[in-house]
């Protein structure tokens, strides 16, 4: 076994809320569970068992109890938690009502320094005022509203009230362009729409009252379009010209028939009632509609916040994140733990490197999350936070988005701070949470997400669907059902594309498409998509390990390896984006080559190495291997809309052209 990076002090373990729900497990159901390895083998062994514990001993208000746990045919067809009735919003607010909660609901910054916050008593009253606003538009149970909204307040208002209602919220961040909006929003058919007329990235100011308006008009049957205010601009001045709408503050003030309520009123609803529709990339096609249950995204995000993140009343939580990526309904649930939300808005590099350390500074912030691809970034850029800035109330980092390679470990632990829990996760859009994520009681290996959650039972199939064993690469399946996994597809009566996006390839098995391998200290590596996996005679190929090598040239920025057909098979090509000045001579790509011979075979050795000014990526910042491969192979990329840098596409087909 290799040396661990960081280990958690005794002190730190017995004051986490993991050792006091091991605890309660062992003295309340006398389940021999001591460890997380024996927590984690009872609650996958005793599913029903370990969600109903968990939602006791949680404190998540119920209106009424539960007959059963599960129920249905199969996993596609599980249904949770039968007869009991909650609200989230009312779960979501009264956090603030927990001992030790700070007086801060949400606090709201923009790369330009702007800060806005509410207090929890704030938060509520604005709530109920946009919930009456919403019932006079006659919006009810089931109905959908619809957001292409900044990371503000406001937009945690409109999911609040719509939740404490029973509509169904769904969003997008403003980068989308109409096309790529329009294609999610026009499958739920929203009510209302509400839209920022502009913001702000990068040091640029993007005016979107255009693309907004477009985006109203093709949705048939919308009642009322609300621009949103935009911070450092007076409300409605940003809203001139446009053709239709009506401003933020004169819609809560026409609609929003004043009862003298300080509280929203909370739909009693049931357990598996529809609370979001977020979508899947589209990158393949028209995206997924994923429709999540309210209480399996709550259940599931107390249990990822509380237990796995060591969330505690009082804590500042900042996820940098858009309302395009279900990060931020992740973040957006801390709110039940009592824990303050830290909103940012633009870019975590403006107007330097350290602008969100300095965040976390200020802010005093406890959870601070981000992308993989970031954390290499500042890595690669010789970035040092510790040194820069105040991060004693730093206790955990957390990263997704795509896997974080050792290199990314070492910078945290000896850059960022070497007392703090990392914590690489994985999951996705798909079931609004994790599969594998940090355990803040035991220690951290570089390049592992430490464990599967609990009640997840993670294994790795072969491609006959046989279990393999630890140190093997595979397919991340889920044997049993999980409360957060969707409803369905939105439109999608009969369920038969669920069925056939996560069932088929493995029957009765939830099939997720990430290539993994389970580790001898118990962990889990993450090697890419599955199908963007690399077949070189016939040998499977994971791309994290042509990337891992990569590290170790300081070049490199950021790298796709895809595979390109050929009569005989596929060969590996690699397409660099190389540091300003670098530039892809005979003398780098032979140290390239050697680099990735030595660290990992002669198989992985490309076949082809180009340079390209920029790869496309999602507007979560996911690299798009899967795009990359097609314009490779001479195929046509559907959907460039759904990318945050559908330009970079005609880059790259321009440097196979070069290179031909």
């Amino acid at each position: 076994m290799s040396e661990p990076r960081w280990t958690p002090s005794v002190e730190r373990v017995r004051s986490s809320a993991m050792h006091a729900f091991e605890g309660h497990v062992r003295t309340h159901l006398a389940a021999d569970v001591a460890g997380y390895d024996a927590l984690h083998e009872w609650s996958v062994r005793e599913r029903d068992a370990f969600w109903d514990a968990y939602a006791r001993w949680s404190g998540v208000p119920f209106d009424s109890p539960w007959r059963r746990v599960t129920s249905g045919a199969d996993m596609a067809s599980t249904r949770w938690f039968e007869g009991a009735s909650l609200n989230v919003a009312r779960a979501l607010l009264d956090g603030g009502s927990l001992p030790g909660a700070g007086h801060e609901a949400i606090v709201a910054i923009d790369e330009a320094g702007t800060r806005e916050a509410v207090t929890w008593p704030e938060l509520a009253r604005d709530v109920a005022e946009v919930q009456r606003a919403l019932r006079s538009e006659g919006v009810g149970v089931g109905d959908r509203v619809a957001a292409i909204a900044s990371n503000r307040i406001e937009a945690v208002v409109v999911y609040l009230a719509c939740a404490a209602t029973g509509a169904v919220f769904t969003s997008c961040s403003p980068d989308f362009g109409a096309d790529a909006a329009l294609a999610r929003f026009e499958q739920v058919r929203p009510s209302l729409l509400f839209a920022t007329p502009a913001y702000r990235y990068g040091g640029r100011r993007f005016d979107v009252r255009a693309s907004a308006a477009r985006i109203a008009a093709g949705l048939p049957g919308l009642r009322r379009l609300v621009w949103l205010p935009v911070a450092n601009e007076l409300d409605g001045s940003v809203t001139a010209g446009a053709d239709a709408g009506v401003t933020w503050s004169a819609w809560r003030r026409e609609r929003a028939v004043d009862d003298g309520a300080d509280a929203p009123a909370f739909a009693s609803l049931p357990f598996d009632h529809p609370l979001a529709v977020l979508y899947s990339s589209g990158t393949t096609g028209v995206p997924k509609a994923i429709t999540h249950r309210a209480g399996g995204v709550l259940l599931t995000h107390h249990k990822e916040h509380r237990l796995h993140c060591d969330v505690r009343p009082g804590d500042r939580v900042l996820y940098v994140t858009t309302l395009g990526w279900m990060m931020w309904n992740w973040l957006v649930s801390a709110l039940v733990q009592g824990a303050t939300l830290v909103l940012y808005e633009g870019s975590p590099a403006v107007p330097d490197a350290l602008a969100a350390w300095r965040l976390v500074e200020g802010e005093r912030v406890t959870l601070f999350g981000t992308g993989a691809r970031y954390l290499h970034g500042l890595a690669a850029a010789g970035v040092e936070p510790g040194a820069a800035a105040d991060l004693s109330a730093l206790r955990t980092v957390a990263s997704t988005g795509s896997p974080l390679a050792p290199s990314g470990f070492a910078f945290v632990y000896e850059r960022v701070k070497a007392d703090v829990h990392l914590a690489s996760i994985s999951g996705g859009t798909d079931i609004v949470g994790c599969f594998a994520l940090g355990v803040p009681t035991l220690p951290v290996f570089d390049g592992q997400l430490q464990r599967p959650g609990l009640g997840v039972d993670l294994a790795v199939f072969d491609e006959r669907g046989r279990p393999l064993p630890a140190g093997v690469q595979g397919e991340l399946v889920c044997r049993a059902a999980l409360p957060s996994m969707p409803l369905g597809f939105w439109g999608d009566e009969r369920g038969e594309r669920y069925r056939a996006a996560y069932f088929e390839r493995f029957p009765g098995v939830w099939h997720h498409g990430d290539l993994i391998e389970r580790t001898a200290e118990g962990g889990v590596i993450v090697h890419g998509r599955s199908d963007a996996t690399l077949n070189p005679a016939g040998v499977r190929i994971g791309t994290a390990e042509v990337y891992r090598p990569l590290e170790d040239v300081p070049e490199v920025v950021e790298a796709c390896a895809v595979g390109k057909r050929r009569e005989d098979g596929e060969e590996v090509w690699l397409l660099l984006v190389l540091r300003d000045g670098s530039t892809l001579d005979a003398e780098l790509e032979a140290r390239i080559r050697q680099t990735i011979r030595r660290a990992a075979s002669p198989r992985h050795v490309p076949a082809r190495v180009l340079q390209v000014p920029a790869l496309p990526h999602t507007r979560s910042g996911k690299p798009m291997e899967l795009a990359v491969r097609r314009l490779v192979n001479g195929d046509d990329v559907p959907n460039r809309a759904v990318m945050a840098n559908p330009e970079a596409c005609d880059a790259v087909l321009e440097a196979i052209a070069q290179a031909r």
